[in-house]
């Protein structure tokens, strides 16, 4: 018997690349050439094939190791930890949260991915619903998505008014101090991919038969809001980037290369017992940097 799959409803579409008018038809199984050829070099991405697997798997490993310990010297230490993962639609996010989870304590690490809020909660302070989900002793907390749908997806899509997603912009400062200042260690990461990057996962989801669950159909609207993304994206990070909760951006066309970033600066900025700071190693600046600057 044959199993029914209900993809959202998705017209054609019209893409500038490079001053040319493109058309991109995601119910079409065949990827178009101009997507193919640049899904890992668009928006100047600066490696033209991804990183070897072998050398990922072995580093990543070794890295999730690191990770272990860390775990085990947050519960030694009773310290807290919070991680926020925001980025376009097909990011990264969710193998970035598997990556650093995998190897951890479940009882001692949560991932906190929520819903739309509830007539309750939308009736809330707008940080209620995730200052409930805080990270308590000893624990790692790690937000897919978080309080940032507001400086995001709900402008862009309507679901907030311009006055209260200027609030929100004046108010994250202040919140975040708060959480910092209680002693919590906090990291808010912003990955970042090209169009054509964004548009080859959207295609390899919507023909997957195990993945299509994935497109939702607000991912298919955003497909026609690229620039509209990218203004809230600059005006987000520009407003929300701070001494005490800096944004760290990280080029995410390659994943591999991506999560090794992401977990070496997880380990970088946290002392812990059984730290090898020359396994770690250092930054590579081309993938990963900080604040509006790196987004020059």
């Amino acid at each position: 018997m044959a199993t029914y799959i209900k993809h959202p409803q998705a017209s054609p579409i019209n893409i500038d690349v490079d001053g040319k008018d493109r058309i991109f038809d995601i119910n079409d199984p065949a990827l178009p050439d101009w997507v193919d050829d640049r899904d890992l070099s668009a928006g100047g991405y600066p490696y033209d094939k991804k990183m070897d697997r072998d050398d990922y798997e072995d580093t990543l490993f070794a890295l999730q190791q690191q990770i272990v310990l860390l775990q085990q010297d947050l519960l030694a230490n009773k310290r807290r930890i919070i991680v926020v993962f925001e980025g376009r639609d097909a990011a990264g996010k969710g193998g970035s949260i598997r990556v650093l989870t995998q190897f951890l304590n479940p009882r001692h690490a949560r991932v906190v991915a929520l819903p739309k809020p509830s007539d309750r909660e939308q009736g809330q302070w707008y940080f209620q619903r995730y200052v409930s989900h805080f990270p308590t002793d000893g624990e790692m907390v790690v937000f897919d998505r978080s309080w940032y749908n507001r400086g995001g997806v709900e402008p862009v899509m309507g679901f907030c008014t311009p006055q209260q997603h200027k609030n929100f912009l004046a108010d994250v400062p202040d919140f975040e101090r708060m959480i910092t200042d209680e002693g919590i260690l906090f990291f808010k990461f912003w990955l970042n991919i090209g169009r054509e990057t964004q548009l080859k996962r959207f295609h390899d989801r919507r023909h997957s038969s195990v993945k299509f669950w994935k497109l939702s159909g607000i991912d298919v609207k955003g497909m026609e809001k690229w620039d509209d993304y990218t203004h809230a994206r600059d005006e987000m990070i520009e407003a929300t980037h701070s001494q005490h909760a800096p944004w760290t951006l990280i080029r995410y066309n390659d994943k591999r290369r991506g999560r090794i970033e992401m977990l070496k600066h997880i380990l970088s900025n946290v002392d812990f017992d059984g730290r090898n700071k020359k396994l770690i190693g250092k930054a590579n600046r081309e993938i990963i940097g900080y604040g509006p600057v790196f987004l020059d």
